[in-house]
């Protein structure tokens, strides 16, 4: 593949990342991002927990949450009438891998 193919499928990938970049680029949603994977449970946490690590309001976190499920990288389990958040780390989180490879595999020309 040439560069210029190879720089119209980063540009692709910008496309295809661009929810998932703006997502995770707001330093309260990283800081949920990072609780979530500070959890020891495999079903989740819900909002409350969350709000008890981050020191952030109900509404606040309850807010990010749903700008992080609306951008497929936190789903949410629903238990009776409990909701439990998680990393959605396969679908979306491999478009920003995609995206850094791609990336590599241009750039490895210049270092070479």
């Amino acid at each position: 593949m040439d560069k210029t193919e190879q720089i119209k499928m980063i540009q692709e990938d910008f496309k295809s990342a661009q929810s998932i970049l703006t997502a995770i680029g707001d330093p309260t949603r990283q800081v949920i991002l990072l609780v979530l994977m500070e959890c020891d449970c495999k079903s989740g946490m819900r909002v409350g927990e969350i709000t008890v690590k981050t020191h952030l309001s109900r509404p606040a976190v309850s807010h990010q949450l749903k700008l992080l499920k609306n951008a497929g990288i936190v789903k949410m389990r629903e238990e009776g009438a409990k909701n439990y958040y998680y990393i959605n780390v396969s679908e979306k989180l491999n478009l920003l891998k995609k995206l850094v490879l791609d990336i590599e595999d241009l750039m490895e020309e210049f270092y070479q």
